[in-house]
Formats: structure tokens, C-alpha cells, sequence
């Protein structure tokens, strides 16, 4: 290699120079990856040394800079604008502080890891693949690279509350389906305290693209002292739900003015024929009580919810007015 060409590793008394296979080792990225980020503008021009583009630390730093923004969610377009800003003098402290400070953890709940074994024995002592493939797929179990027999474990406490509702008798299946539905739910509540806060709150300091260094450190001291907000606020809601739910539960449950029924008991209920040759129509005579039955007992359950939801809003006016 002539003395024009420059080296992957550094030279006495300056910084590493590298060609763009060498920066490309160097950095994780692949060499199409540094020629777009390059006709992008994310990229500072190489030096041109007789036939060869030369590169030093200054690209490898900006590569991995972009690399740990991109990981935290920053599009290209809003990467470049921030570098933008870091050429132009405004500086990037403020703004990466904020980055980091929404990027990490929203608990302080540590991950914890589990043996198949230990998995199994918590859930009845049986193997099941299938449930374990589906606390994968929701992210409760997460896999340790090169281990078939443990398992990273995010968030113990919901691992915990899954271990306990097994145990009192819901089957997995149930779990996994609850689990879902009850992210959907609380996926939009975040959502919806982020738009909240946001306006009310953060729009102040975000209204510059990108935000100066300043604003974005006030707004990450801010983030700082919202994080607890969002669980707090929840937590006071679902206690006061769940005890004006399960209040009236229980005493539709317990009511003694209309004795439960026994399992086995039934009763004759006329129905007109036309209703009774239509329902044969669609199920075969042998499926009509079944048929009856089960939509008896669907219209129960809607208008049961349509009177827990009004009751809840008529609880909300009360709230509100007092």
C-alpha cells in the first residue's frame, strides 16, 4: 500500500483514516448504506486523495451517531435536521439528553430472566410450546441468544399476575387473549396523555425543528417529572373503576330478592311458532334451545354493559357537577 493510501488503523500522531470498505468494518454499516448517507447529506464528503476518498474519525463518530438515532426511532429526515443544527453551532446536548430521557425505561421495574424449567413449574409443571410461543409473540418472555433453556423476562410483574390468574383457574389461552386486549386499551390511554401533555406542556419547548439545546434540556427535566404522572393517574382510575364495578357485581351476584338458580334447573318459555320454524331453519331442530339460549344470554351480557356504561357516565356528571 503507497504512502497516498489511506489506513485503517491510526497513524503516529494523527487520527485513523480509512477507506470506505475499512469505515464500513469500523461501523457496523455496509458500504451502499455510507454512499447514501453521503448523497442524503447525513454524511460529511470524504477528503479526495489522488483516486481514493479518504475518511477519519469524524465520519465513524457521525455513522454510529446516526446508528443510536435511528435505534431510537428518528427518521432520516428528522436525523439530518438535528445534524443540521450540530454543524451549525446550536450544539446537540440538550436535544440527545431528551432523546435518552424519553428513550429509557418508564419503571422502575428490573428485567429479570427464568429456566424453561422454572417457566413450566410456575404454570402447572407441564410443558406447553404453544403458550410459550405466545408470551414471545406479546413480548412477556423475550429469548437469550444461544440459550434454548431460559428466558429474558422484561417485566417479572406481569409474568407474576399471569402465574396467579393459572393458577385460580383461567386458562392460558384466556390470558394471552385478556393480554391484548388490555394493551390495546392501555396503549391508547398513553397515547392519549401524550397528545394531552404535549400540547399543554411540551408544545412551549418544541416548537423549533430542531429544538434548541436549551429547550430540549428544560423539556427532559420535564419528561423527568411527568414519567410518574401517567402511572399514578391510572392506577387512581382503575382503583376507583374497579370498585364501582365489582360493588355491582357482586350484588347482582348476591341479589336476595331472585335466588341463583341451580346449575341443572330449567323453565319453559312460550315462543311463537314463526320464531321457533326460523331459529330451525338456521341451526336444525336439534340446535334450537342451544340457539335460543346463547342469544338470551348475548343480549343479557349487551345490556348489562349498556347499563354499567351508564351508570359510569352518570357517576362522571355527579363527579363533575360536585
Amino acid at each position: 500500500m503507497s504512502g497516498s493510501e489511506p489506513r485503517s488503523e491510526p497513524r503516529s500522531g494523527t487520527g485513523a483514516e480509512y477507506r470506505i470498505e475499512g469505515l464500513a468494518q469500523a461501523s457496523g454499516a455496509t458500504v451502499r448504506t455510507i454512499r447514501a448517507y453521503q448523497d442524503r447529506g447525513l454524511l460529511p464528503r470524504p477528503e479526495r486523495r489522488g483516486r481514493a476518498n479518504v475518511y477519519d474519525d469524524t465520519h465513524l463518530a457521525r455513522l454510529r451517531q446516526i446508528a443510536d438515532l435511528l435505534e431510537r426511532g428518528y427518521t432520516l429526515a428528522s436525523i439530518k435536521e438535528l445534524l443540521e443544527a450540530w454543524d451549525a453551532g446550536r450544539g446537540l446536548g440538550g436535544v440527545l439528553g431528551l432523546v435518552a430521557e424519553v428513550h429509557g425505561p418508564w419503571t422502575d421495574e428490573e428485567t429479570a430472566s427464568i429456566s424453561r424449567a422454572e417457566l413450566d413449574e410456575r404454570f402447572g409443571g407441564a410443558r406447553d410450546d404453544a403458550a410459550v410461543e405466545e408470551a414471545l409473540e406479546l413480548g412477556v418472555l423475550e429469548r437469550i441468544p444461544g440459550r434454548d433453556d431460559a428466558f429474558l423476562v422484561p417485566s417479572p410483574q406481569e409474568l407474576a399476575v399471569a402465574a396467579e390468574l393459572h393458577a385460580a383457574g383461567v386458562p392460558l389461552p384466556a390470558i394471552s387473549g385478556h393480554l391484548r386486549e388490555l394493551r390495546g386499551q392501555v396503549e391508547h390511554i398513553a397515547s392519549r396523555f401524550l397528545e394531552f401533555t404535549t400540547e399543554h406542556v411540551f408544545a412551549r419547548y418544541l416548537g423549533h425543528r430542531p429544538p434548541t439545546d436549551a429547550d430540549a434540556a428544560e423539556a427532559a427535566a420535564l419528561v423527568r417529572r411527568m414519567r410518574p404522572l401517567a402511572r399514578q393517574s391510572v392506577d387512581a382510575e382503575l382503583a376507583r373503576a374497579m370498585r364501582l364495578f365489582a360493588t355491582r357485581h357482586l350484588h347482582r351476584h348476591l341479589a336476595v330478592d331472585a335466588p341463583p338458580s341451580g346449575p341443572s334447573e330449567t323453565r319453559s318459555v312460550p315462543l311463537p311458532a314463526d320464531t321457533i320454524r326460523a331459529v330451525e331453519n338456521l341451526v336444525g331442530r336439534e340446535g334450537v334451545a342451544s340457539f335460543v339460549a346463547a342469544a338470551t344470554e348475548r343480549e343479557v351480557q349487551a345490556r348489562t354493559l349498556d347499563d354499567l356504561t351508564s351508570t359510569h357516565r352518570q357517576t362522571g356528571q355527579i363527579d363533575q357537577i360536585g
